[in-house]
């Protein structure tokens, strides 16, 4: 299953502040992983700009992601994609960069920027090594501060994101998303493709670009996490010498407005296809609230159980989850591909009912609590990925060092909340399905 910002990852020219091209790290033998500590983390202003700095000396990668805050509460449907295609084309020149000067010289330095958007904010991300951090970092900041946004260049990406955004409709797994995530925010600013419609983007000029640029990009709206072997003076003298001399603005972040239940919805997208494609999603508690992690373990053991189920015994599908959406409001969801989903449903169903009116194993539990710790440090290996986890828990939880608090409330989470969040929230699904509609029994969906 995808998200829907993952579309801009099907261009060659942006890579992803999480991931892929932009944040891999140098391979070979693995050095121990390094687990979070709160003391080697410092948060500070420069001129009205917040940065966190982790120090990592375990190796000599430096990531650098700037996230712009907002995401789609700062769009319009007239101006959906305007942040993601600004990035994108500030890699077609800045002032200092003009032209193909500026690929050039970050290939040399063997650095890589990539660009995200999604539905809080749009990020452009840097990695390099120590000795190139300064050089990388030059060419960073003139991306965000001065892009040049020539109409020809911003013309050429422009068509390459529309390309993508028309082809989003063709992809069955991307179509179910979706049409999943219209139906989970309808009424809410999450409704908003952060990176845009094919209607929003073939509409978008290189002077609203600059427009926006001017009015948009200030320090009040960003938020720099830095992971790496840099120290504070470095970073600060970067800084101030560049982005926070950019205006301030008056922005403030707020979390997003909570997801209002309207009930269960389906939504049918027919097609003859051999493999169906089901997705539902349904709201949950906001990050500050400790049913969050709850609901976490509550899917991870629903997934486990799922794929026992339905692909392991019988075949039936080979990819089956319940997914949990890690926004500032968890979403949590039911997902498959099958030929039949009618069985599928019926064993979902089954599965779903045994977790709100059973407790689960007290020692099984231990053992996925074990699972987690596992797979967060191991998640959390590279600099990048420990960036972002910086980032969410500054911004959906309130403070950085949330992030470092991760494994004490899961440990807290007991059968007994695994059960109750599932009966609290795992229940009015919102369903989209894309596939043969003569293969779906509808009256069992009223079941969730």
């Amino acid at each position: 299953m995808k998200h829907v910002y993952l579309a801009l990852l099907a261009l060659a020219l942006i890579g992803s502040v999480n991931g892929g091209a932009y944040a891999a790290e140098p391979t070979g033998p693995r050095r121990p992983v390094v687990a979070p500590d709160s003391a080697t983390t410092e948060k500070f202003d420069v001129n009205g700009l917040t940065v966190i700095l982790r120090r990592n000396s375990a190796n000599e990668v430096v990531v650098a992601n700037l996230y712009l805050l907002g995401g789609a509460r700062q769009l319009t449907s007239q101006t959906a994609g305007i942040e993601a295609l600004i990035l994108a084309a500030s890699e077609r020149g800045t002032k200092r960069f003009p032209g193909a000067a500026l690929r050039q010289r970050t290939a040399r330095l063997g650095s890589t920027i990539g660009i995200e958007a999604n539905d809080d904010w749009s990020a452009i991300g840097m990695r390099a090594i120590r000795s190139t951090f300064d050089s990388t970092w030059a060419i960073f900041a003139d991306r965000v501060m001065a892009p040049t946004l020539d109409p020809t260049e911003v013309e050429i990406v422009r068509d390459q994101l529309l390309t993508v955004a028309r082809e989003q409709s063709t992809q069955p797994d991307d179509a179910a998303t979706q049409l999943a995530d219209s139906l989970l925010y309808i009424n809410h600013p999450n409704a908003l493709s952060p990176t845009g419609t094919p209607e929003s983007i073939a509409s978008l000029t290189a002077a609203q670009l600059k427009q926006y640029h001017t009015q948009q990009f200030v320090t009040s709206r960003m938020l720099l996490v830095v992971v790496g072997n840099v120290d504070r003076a470095q970073l600060e003298r970067l800084v101030r010498t560049s982005l926070s001399t950019m205006p301030r603005g008056t922005y403030k972040w707020s979390a997003p407005p909570p997801v209002v239940s309207t009930g269960r919805a389906l939504a049918i997208d027919n097609r003859p296809l051999p493999t169906n494609y089901l997705l539902g999603y349904a709201p949950g508690p906001s990050a500050t609230d400790p049913d969050y992690t709850a609901l976490r373990v509550a899917t991870a053991v629903l997934s486990g159980r799922l794929f026992t189920e339905v692909r392991s015994r019988r075949n039936l599908s080979y990819a089956v989850e319940a997914p949990f959406l890690e926004r500032a409001n968890a979403v949590g969801g039911l997902y498959v591909t099958t030929v039949d989903p009618n069985q599928v449903l019926r064993l979902m169903r089954q599965e779903l009912t045994t977790l709100q009116t059973e407790s689960v194993d007290p020692v099984g539990l231990k053992r996925l609590e074990q699972q987690f710790i596992t797979e967060y440090y191991l998640k959390n290996e590279t600099n990048a990925d420990q960036a972002n986890v910086l980032a969410r828990a500054e911004l959906y939880q309130g403070d950085f060092r949330a992030a470092d608090r991760f494994m004490e409330g899961l440990r807290r989470v007991t059968p007994e909340d695994v059960r109750r969040v599932a009966r609290q929230y795992l229940k009015d699904f919102r369903f989209a399905y894309v596939g043969d509609a003569s293969k779906l029994d509808k009256s069992l969906l009223t079941n969730f």
